[in-house]
């Protein structure tokens, strides 16, 4: 057996431990929502949410390795609009707007779930980010490992995923232009997602070495273009709740957290990696707008 064969049956076996483990996860999460069906939906949610963290959690110390995690974040949406849609079900609401929605949740879902599963190596790949946070935080690291890589995310994401409630709790009757608009807008930011990650998939799949930077597509525009679609992402399902009510204009709350997430630790510590290890990457830097698409101010070498 070559080598190949042996990391491609590793990546086997890790993926059918993380489907494993997701769908523990999920049933923990059906079981505490179950067992606390008497509370508000929110706080339901919130709740179980929290569970499957915690287990996710446990297992990524066992195998020692954090990026068990990962694909928290693109799954459990998909998870919060399922259960807001069967809650609703006996509620009159309009059943084709929730199907959009719900549709475009999955869409979002499914293909960053891919994003993610098509560079993950297996269990012994562990995030950049988390090896390093290991190293630096030492025996306190499960702590850190808690706090700031799961639990965090988790109540940010969370945060996020609160627009979703009044779309599948307030009927809408019609569907009309700014509901176009929003989807219209809610399209565009995966579509932006989509490209600019298969543009760096190929970059990173045929590049002669990590010190080359991407500056091709929508990476000529932006130095995190795949960031400003997930941001986008979560303001238009912001706009989704608007629309259907205003009094919900709290759960800015949501992209507003994803947003400072992204801004304040996510893109520093790419830029802070990618100037250490990539020689050209400060010029590119001057040039090229941080996150929104834009203009580069000089031409790139």
């Amino acid at each position: 057996m070559n080598e190949s064969d042996l990391n491609s049956g590793k990546r086997v076996k890790g993926f059918i431990y993380i489907i494993i483990i997701y769908i523990i996860a999920i049933f923990i999460s059906l079981i505490v929502g179950t067992l606390l069906n008497s509370l508000h939906p929110i706080l339901i949610i919130l709740l179980a949410d929290i569970s499957a963290t915690l287990f996710i959690f446990v297992i990524s110390n066992i195998f020692k390795n954090s990026s068990f995690y990962d694909p928290y974040w693109s799954v459990a949406p998909a998870v919060i609009s399922i259960y807001l849609l069967f809650n609703s079900l006996s509620n009159n609401i309009n059943f084709l707007y929730q199907i959009i929605i719900l549709s475009l949740v999955l869409i979002w879902s499914i293909r960053l779930t891919y994003n993610w599963a098509r560079l993950w190596q297996g269990l012994d790949d562990e995030d950049w980010r988390y090896t390093n946070l290991r190293v630096e935080k030492g025996k306190s690291f499960w702590l850190a490992n808690l706090i700031g890589i799961h639990l965090m995310p988790t109540i940010v994401v969370f945060l996020g995923c609160l627009s979703l409630y009044p779309i599948f709790s307030i009927n809408r009757s019609s569907f009309g232009y700014i509901e176009v608009i929003a989807l219209s807008i809610t399209l565009f930011a995966i579509i932006i997602e989509t490209v600019s990650d298969q543009q760096l998939y190929q970059f990173i799949k045929n590049r002669e070495n990590s010190t080359e930077i991407i500056k091709k597509g929508l990476w000529k525009y932006s130095r995190h273009p795949n960031y400003f679609g997930e941001i986008l992402f979560w303001w238009s399902l912001y706009l989704f709740a608007l629309i259907t009510e205003l009094s919900f204009w709290w759960m800015i709350i949501g992209p507003l957290s994803i947003t400072i997430l992204f801004y304040v630790l996510s893109i520093p510590m790419m830029e802070e990696r990618n100037l250490s290890r990539k020689p050209t990457y400060l010029e590119y830097k001057e040039s090229v707008s941080k996150l929104i698409p834009w203009f580069p101010k000089k031409k790139t070498k």
